[in-house]
């Protein structure tokens, strides 16, 4: 899954440093660039795009307008504020924008970014497959006795051999383009489990259900970090500093759980 990206700023530079950044990424396609807020408004009309990369000061409409009136579209792509001035966070946030990035922009910062847009296109993928509903959790298996064989192993795949990983060891499973995948500290390992399924196999002492597209080992949580409209994002004990969302809807279990 590619994200359908606009571009929209005045300035040609600006464009074309921002096209050159994007280019690193192999999750987001440029599908246009705009001059200005009424072309970009006519733009997103025509076509899907999923993320809107916006400056704010423009002639004419500045991008906090954009903003404000891409809310009222049926199809409204996430907004990415891309800008020279701090001054206009709080009014960026209030259009929901998914981040505010300043100029000139920091790759390690885009990509948190990127990211944080790709997962919410994951959830709504998630969110209209669970409309046509959602496989059954498996049968436990039982023993020969007809006692109910439990172990603390998941089954994974790595290098083309199949890995038992420990509970212990999964940081967070999550989806990622229709398949599932578990990752520990240093691996991303694919198993052909649905997240309904893990969910139902892992320790409910230890794992909590993030929202429809994550499972995350509590355990391996080291900060929770408010994002927006009370929702939360857990930095956790991969190599890579991961983040990992919370819905607003599980956001609230979440603070029963931990008691915040």
């Amino acid at each position: 899954m590619k994200l359908k990206a606009l571009i929209v700023d005045d300035e040609y530079p600006a464009r074309q440093e921002l096209r050159y950044a994007l280019g690193n990424f192999e999750n987001v396609e440029i599908v246009g660039e705009a001059t200005n807020a009424q072309e970009a408004l006519a733009l997103i009309k025509a076509l899907d795009y999923q993320v809107l990369f916006l400056d704010i000061s423009m002639p004419g409409m500045n991008g906090l307008e954009l903003g404000a009136a891409i809310q009222e579209l049926p199809r409204q792509p996430q907004v990415i504020f891309v800008t020279a001035y701090d001054e206009y966070a709080v009014q960026a946030f209030e259009v929901n924008a998914v981040d505010y990035l300043l100029k000139p922009v920091d790759q390690a910062r885009l990509k948190k970014a990127v990211d944080k847009v790709f997962k919410i296109r994951q959830e709504a993928v998630a969110a209209e497959a669970a409309a046509t509903g959602e496989e059954s959790a498996p049968a436990p298996v039982r023993g020969d006795n007809g006692s109910q064989i439990k172990i603390d192993r998941i089954p994974a795949e790595k290098q083309g051999k199949t890995v038992l990983v420990a509970e212990s060891d999964i940081v967070y499973a999550f989806t990622e383009q229709d398949y599932i995948y578990i990752k520990t500290y240093a691996d991303k390992l694919f198993t052909r489990f649905t997240l309904k399924e893990l969910e139902a196999r892992l320790n409910p002492a230890m794992f909590f259900r993030t929202h429809r597209c994550y499972i995350v080992n509590l355990h391996k949580v080291k900060e929770i970090v408010p994002f927006f409209n009370g929702t939360y994002n857990l930095v956790v004990d991969d190599r890579d500093n991961s983040e990992v969302p919370v819905s607003r809807a599980q956001a609230k279990k979440l603070r029963r759980i931990l008691g915040f």
